[in-house]
């Protein structure tokens, strides 16, 4: 079995490409000509959009993101955690948490993007030998 994609439904996948690339850096894989759904180059593992109203017109009854109760995170890994979130931040991210080091040795950051959902901005965690 091999993990392949993560799928995120939001109102707008245009606007949705638009804000990760500025925010993240990252860049269009495909878009379908609906703009209804799309993927991003993002590695081994894709991460793609789905507007809200295709999931409803297949059936789906999607709901928003809730930050004071979010049930997943995404997560970027960045040799510059600092430079990263404030790229971000640049671009509308919203702050959650700043950089923080932590005890392992791995340096994280948390933002909400532009649909409400939590994003985690972090290093390679330190090897321990």
């Amino acid at each position: 079995m091999k993990f392949k994609y993560t799928i995120l439904y939001v109102d707008d996948v245009v606007e949705t490409f638009s804000f990760y690339e500025k925010a993240f850096g990252l860049k269009k894989k495909m878009l379908h000509e609906s703009g209804e759904y799309g993927e991003l180059e993002t590695g081994s593992t894709t991460l793609s959009f789905s507007s809200i109203k295709l999931m409803k017109e297949l059936g789906k009854n999607p709901a928003k993101p809730n930050l004071k109760a979010p049930t997943f995170e995404i997560a970027f890994e960045t040799d510059n955690v600092k430079t990263a979130l404030s790229k971000a931040l640049e671009a509308g991210a919203s702050l959650v948490q700043d950089a923080t080091d932590m005890p392992w040795g791995q340096t994280i950051a948390y933002v909400t993007e532009n649909n409400g959902f939590l994003v985690e901005i972090c290093t390679p965690v330190a090897s321990q030998a």
